[in-house]
């Protein structure tokens, strides 16, 4: 099965052909167009966004094709993100895969941002297969899961304000770093001494089993704004202050995560999501875990919003006979398809 994928959730205008057969599913090509001019407003402005996704989405879907070596007539089925995301942004790549399915007369399918970046490993690695715990880490997402199977979530916890890729970026603000400022971050906390500044590890001690996996960045973002409004000299005491930070979020992060693979008896931990790009984090996982755990994490540009993981779960889904119509909708917010809540999780 062949299957072109569009992701158009954010700032990025990307368009991929993935093929699938049975389990393994592989990448025939991948274009990903990013949206600069967000840089200088500091964050994505909605508008601009979809402007530019209308603009770019054709020679987008065209490059993926030609990549391939292939023209539309040669597709199985296209997949494309529904949400979450900006919705004017997410109506672009809805409209035009569903235009693409019915010219073509091949099946279409929409998928879950999310369901995405669980996925995306799987490109590189036919190996990531449940049963797993799974970290999504993103600008909009911090989530915990516990993967019995694919399709089916058990959320064990998720942030209750800002998620972390959120807090990188307003970090890195304070820092007077460009956005979006995750790896701007670590680059300077590579030089950072550790020890200068030692920030909040909010909720890692949670006891209860409503917070035991639950994540709060806000109050340790308010802690690096105090730090830095005491500094003297910010520029340098940048690479101190986002060694800390850093810091302080990968422990979380690693702590809560490890505490959910142990309590489930999972020997794979999946992280997906921007922040999973972080090698520091990456490292650090992959430090912590026992011997016989795994830790799966795409390469850096299957991480961020691509539509490579879009293909492989709307692929895994179009494999299983489920079809959308032409009545496919975008949703700015939308729950994970087959996600058990936490209180069911227990």
């Amino acid at each position: 099965m062949r299957v072109l994928a569009l992701e158009t959730s954010c700032d990025e205008t990307s368009a991929a052909v993935v093929r699938r057969d049975g389990a393994v599913v592989t990448l025939e090509s991948l274009t990903i167009l990013s949206q600069d001019i967000h840089r200088i407003f500091g964050g994505v402005v909605p508008e601009l966004a979809s402007r530019a996704h209308l603009t770019t989405v054709g020679p987008v879907v065209d490059a993926a094709l030609a990549d391939a070596g292939i023209e539309s007539r040669d597709l199985d089925g296209v997949a494309v993100t529904r949400g979450p995301g900006l919705l004017g942004a997410l109506l672009v790549g809805v409209t035009w895969a569903k235009t693409v399915a019915w010219r073509d007369g091949i099946p279409l399918i929409g998928v879950h941002h999310l369901e995405g970046h669980l996925f995306a490993p799987t490109l590189e690695d036919p190996a990531v297969v449940p049963p797993f715990t799974a970290l999504l880490v993103s600008g909009g997402h911090t989530m915990l899961l516990d993967v019995p199977a694919w399709g089916e979530y058990h959320l064990l916890g998720q942030t209750r304000d800002d998620a972390a890729g959120e807090a990188f970026d307003k970090v890195g603000s304070l820092l007077g770093l460009d956005y979006p400022a995750g790896a701007a971050i670590e680059r300077l906390a590579l030089e950072g001494d550790p020890r200068r500044f030692t920030f909040p590890r909010p909720l890692l001690r949670a006891a209860s089993a409503g917070e035991a996996y639950e994540f709060s960045f806000s109050g340790l973002k308010t802690a690096v704004l105090r730090a830095v409004q005491k500094s003297d000299d910010v520029t340098r005491d940048r690479a101190d202050l986002a060694r800390g930070f850093q810091d302080a979020v990968i422990e979380v992060l690693v702590t809560k995560t490890l505490h959910a693979a142990r309590q489930h008896d999972r020997r794979l931990v999946v992280l997906g999501g921007g922040v999973a790009s972080s090698a520091a984090l990456a490292a650090r996982m992959r430090d912590a875990v026992d011997p016989r755990t795994r830790v799966a994490v795409a390469s850096p540009r299957l991480n961020t919003d691509n539509a490579a993981m879009i293909g492989a779960a709307g692929s895994w889904r179009l494999l299983r006979g489920e079809r959308h119509g032409p009545d496919l909708d975008a949703r700015d917010s939308i729950p994970l398809p087959g996600l058990v809540p936490a209180g069911a999780a227990a």
